[in-house]
């Protein structure tokens, strides 16, 4: 994707030197697509590379799990 956003950067700079300006218009709502896209891509790479802490679950009875009955004799 970085390589895209690269070339439409050099697109734009020829249309911009060479008087394209209908060109450079749509050139440059291109890279901002692009520039949003990897921006997204970023975004989900850090929140992927996070560790999320769940913590440890109660229990309210030693040896058993919170809401089950226990046997009675």
């Amino acid at each position: 994707m970085k390589e895209i956003r690269d070339n439409l950067v050099a697109r734009v700079a020829e249309a911009e030197h060479e008087g394209w300006l209908g060109e450079v218009e749509g050139l440059r709502v291109s890279l901002a697509g692009a520039e949003d896209k990897l921006a997204q891509v970023d975004a989900l790479a850090e929140r992927k590379s996070t560790a999320v802490q769940l913590g440890m679950p109660g229990f309210s009875r030693p040896g058993g799990t919170a809401g089950t009955p226990r046997p009675t004799s």
